[in-house]
């Protein structure tokens, strides 16, 4: 997979050389690039901002200096080249949704990001991020690209941060660490939370079975494993009706459709 990140502050993604993505670039697994979009400004201070049109609070970024820094990604990529300012490409629309990179927008007003949305992204072998800062991407950055890529504004919650490279790092750890080969044992991936039935993983253990008056329940103890794999489905049920009472309710929905 590639994945290249748009910011003007790159260095924000050293966080994923790190640990198990970082080997998984070092044994090209992953090929992570970073793009500077002050890169592609023309005036002396390298400005990507602008105060928005309309009056009002904070700027906006500027969509030249973004959209030649997508140009740049698709070229260096072998896809469809582009003129600067042009306003849509016919080989790239013929090339259908399916062949064209994914571009990531993080925003508070995008579709959620889900596990379901980061096992869908894992099977893609092109993603691009765009990180946005201070008010957000002018929308016809958005727009453009739609002829050039397939778009997805994401959201990681329903809260506000200072800019998109956070949400940036959640996504691309929560993708990445699908892709067959980067996790030791693929078996772990399918008892996490939100994997397979979507309900809350149960509580791990370790030894000793005994810690400052705390004890790890016996059942995990005993060596029978039908019994410790009842115990902990039981688990995660109390868990997602306890914690999560959102899931658990659409859990219930799905096993009655399945049940007629």
């Amino acid at each position: 997979m590639r994945i290249d990140l748009l910011s003007i502050f790159p260095e924000f993604f050293d966080v994923l050389d790190l640990s198990l993505i970082g080997r998984a670039q070092q044994d090209g697994l992953l090929e992570v690039n970073r793009i500077q979009p002050r890169d592609f400004t023309t005036d002396k201070h390298r400005t990507v901002d602008s105060p928005p049109a309309g009056g009002g609070a904070g700027m906006v970024m500027k969509p030249e200096p973004i959209a030649q820094a997508l140009e740049s990604v698709l070229q260096a990529s072998g896809g469809d080249a582009v003129e600067p300012h042009a306003g849509e490409s016919d080989s790239a629309a013929d090339s259908g949704p399916s062949q064209r990179p994914v571009l990531i927008i993080p925003t508070p007003s995008g579709e959620l990001f889900t596990q379901r949305a980061a096992e869908e992204l894992a099977q893609r072998d092109h993603l691009v991020f765009a990180a946005g800062r201070f008010e957000g991407i002018d929308q016809r950055v958005s727009d453009w690209a739609q002829d050039h890529f397939e778009v997805r504004p994401m959201s990681i919650g329903d809260y506000v941060l200072n800019g998109g490279e956070a949400a940036v790092v959640v996504m691309a750890e929560a993708i990445t660490r699908l892709i067959p080969g980067v996790i030791g044992n693929p078996e772990s991936l399918d008892e996490e939370s939100h994997a397979g039935d979507g309900l809350l993983e149960y509580p791990v253990y370790t030894k000793p079975a005994q810690w400052r008056g705390h004890e790890t329940p016996q059942i995990l103890l005993s060596g029978d494993h039908a019994k410790i794999a009842a115990w902990r489905r039981e688990q995660q049920e109390l868990r997602t009706r306890k914690g999560r009472p959102d899931i658990w309710a659409r859990h219930v929905v799905a096993q009655e459709r399945e049940s007629r």
